[in-house]
C-alpha cells in the first residue's frame, strides 16, 4: 500500500441514480446492520466516539432521519394504515433524501459516514412482509455500496431478555401488522425467527463482515473497532492523531 491518501470508487447495487456524479468519494461509508435490540445505535455512538477521538471526521445517520420523509413515515407506522409496498415507498424516499443530503457530501468532504442500518433491513423487513425480494432490491438499487457493512448477529433467544429489559415488546418489531398470533411474544419470536434467517441470507449474499452480538459492548465494540480501523487506514485525518500511548488508551465505558 503507497503513502499517499486512498479514495474509493463510486459503486451502486443498480443503475447510477441521476444527481450523483465523479467516480471517487475520499471519506468512507460503514454501516452497521441488524435487528432492533442489537446494539447497533450503541455501537454507532461508540464508534464515532472513538473515530473522532483519532482525528477523523465523522457524520452518522439512520432510517427516519430525512426531514422530508422521515415525520410522514412516523405518522403512517402511527396509523398503521399503509400497506407494505407503500410503506417501503416511502423508506425509500427517506433513505434517497439523507443519501443525497447528508452521506454522498460527507464522503466528498473526506469524512466517514457510519450509518445504522442501511437499505438490508429495509428489504429484510419487506420479504418478510411478502414483498417481492426481486422488486425490492430493485427500488434500492440507487444505493451506494458501502466501503463495509457490518452485521451484528445475534439469536433470538439472545435477543428477547435485551428487549424486555430496554422498551418491551413493540408492535412494528413483534410483526403484529402482518402476523396473527395470541400475543406480542408469540409474534416477536416468529417475526424475528425469519428476520433473522433473511438477515443471514443477505449477510452471506453481500458478503457482509459478522460480529457476534451476544457479547458484552466492549467485546462487541473491540470486533467492531478491528474492522473498521482497517476500512479507514489512508484516510486524510481532519487533525492529528493521537500519540500511539493514546490511541491504546483502554475503554472506558460499562458493558
Amino acid at each position: 500500500m503507497g503513502g499517499g491518501v486512498r479514495v474509493t470508487r463510486i459503486q451502486f447495487y443498480g443503475d447510477r441514480p441521476p444527481g450523483i456524479e465523479g467516480d471517487d468519494l475520499p471519506g468512507r461509508l460503514i454501516v452497521l446492520e441488524g435487528t432492533d435490540g442489537v446494539g447497533r445505535s450503541t455501537q454507532v455512538g461508540l464508534l464515532k466516539e472513538w473515530l473522532e477521538d483519532r482525528g477523523y471526521a465523522v457524520v452518522d445517520t439512520g432510517l427516519r432521519r430525512s426531514e422530508l420523509a422521515g415525520p410522514g413515515i412516523e405518522r403512517a407506522k402511527r396509523g398503521n394504515t399503509l400497506d407494505p409496498i407503500t410503506l417501503n415507498l416511502l423508506y425509500a424516499t427517506d433513505f434517497w433524501d439523507r443519501l443525497e443530503r447528508r452521506i454522498v457530501p460527507a464522503l466528498r468532504a473526506g469524512m466517514v459516514a457510519l450509518v445504522d442500518r442501511y437499505v438490508f433491513s429495509l428489504m429484510t423487513r419487506a420479504v418478510v412482509r411478502g414483498v417481492p425480494a426481486d422488486w425490492i432490491e430493485a427500488v434500492y438499487g440507487f444505493a451506494l455500496v458501502p466501503d463495509q457493512v457490518i452485521y451484528l448477529d445475534i439469536d433470538v433467544d439472545s435477543l428477547l431478555p435485551r428487549v424486555l429489559a430496554s422498551r418491551g415488546l413493540d408492535y412494528w418489531e413483534s410483526g403484529q401488522d402482518f402476523l396473527r398470533g395470541p400475543g406480542l411474544y408469540d409474534t416477536f419470536v416468529e417475526y424475528q425467527t425469519v428476520l433473522l434467517q433473511e438477515f443471514r441470507r443477505l449477510a452471506a449474499k453481500h458478503d457482509f463482515s459478522v460480529v457476534d452480538a451476544r457479547g458484552s459492548i466492549d467485546d462487541v465494540f473491540e470486533q467492531l473497532r478491528d474492522h473498521v480501523a482497517g476500512v479507514v487506514e489512508g484516510m486524510a485525518l481532519d487533525r492529528p492523531a493521537p500519540e500511539p500511548d493514546d490511541a491504546l488508551t483502554p475503554l472506558r465505558h460499562g458493558a
